[in-house]
């Protein structure tokens, strides 16, 4: 007989997207070229995108036209409930 398992709750999962590319003006979020826009990955919270985020920053740290954003998807998602 097996034992019942003991599931702890589910942790919501707050989405994060990283993407980047270069930008015309450093003041404003508008991309060069969008079919190159780098769309690096979801990550399943924001600590796990900031890692991300930081790498393929410092990447290219040499270029003053690539950027790198994190993109709060949980929150375009579900734009009603509050942040956990």
């Amino acid at each position: 007989m097996s034992k019942p398992s003991k599931t702890s709750p589910r942790k919501p999962q707050l989405l994060h997207l990283v993407i980047g590319g270069e930008v015309e003006r450093g003041d404003e979020v508008v991309f060069k070229d969008l079919d190159a826009v780098d769309l690096v990955g979801v990550y399943p919270n924001y600590a796990a995108a900031h890692a991300v985020w930081k790498q393929r920053a410092q990447q290219t740290v040499d270029n003053a036209e690539m950027r790198y954003f994190v993109v709060h998807l949980h929150r375009l998602l579900n734009p009603d409930e509050d942040e956990a």
